[in-house]
C-alpha cells in the first residue's frame, strides 16, 4: 500500500520528465518489495519561486525534493532507517538531485484509517 506523494523544487527552465512517477514507483516498489500496482507514487513539481526558507533564500543550487509516505504499517526504526537510506538514494539519483536535499516524512500508520474504495486498510 505505500503511497508516496512527491514534490520537487525546480529550477525556471526545468521540466520533470514523463516518465519520473513510473520510475519512481518502480524504483520505490522495489525498495518495499510490493507487488505490481502496490506502490502509488504521485509527482508535482514547485517552481523555485513558490519555495522559501526563514532567513533567506537558500543557496542557488538548492532544489529539494520533499516525500510523504503512507504505508499501513511503519517498520521497526532500524529497518525505518535502512528503508529510508535506500529511499534517499533511490529518490535523489532518479530526480537528479543530492542526497542531502531529499527529505522523507513518513505519515501516521494508514491501517484502521484509510480506506480505499469504501474498505478501511487492516494493515
Amino acid at each position: 500500500m505505500p503511497i508516496l506523494d512527491v514534490e520537487v523544487v525546480v529550477r525556471s527552465e526545468e521540466s520533470l520528465a514523463p516518465d519520473l512517477a513510473a520510475r519512481l514507483a518502480d524504483a520505490c516498489g522495489e525498495i518495499f518489495g510490493s507487488a505490481p500496482g502496490g506502490t502509488w507514487v504521485k509527482v508535482r513539481a514547485i517552481l523555485r519561486m513558490r519555495y522559501a526558507e526563514n532567513g533567506g533564500n537558500p543557496p542557488d543550487d538548492f532544489y529539494p525534493v520533499f516525500v510523504r509516505i503512507l504505508k499501513a504499517k511503519l517498520p521497526s526504526p532500524a529497518a525505518l532507517q535502512t528503508e529510508v537510506a535506500k529511499l534517499v538514494s533511490t529518490v535523489a539519483q532518479t530526480c537528479g538531485r543530492h542526497q542531502e536535499n531529499v527529505h522523507i516524512i513518513y505519515e501516521p500508520e494508514g491501517a484502521g484509517r484509510v480506506a480505499f474504495g469504501g474498505d478501511i486498510v487492516s494493515g
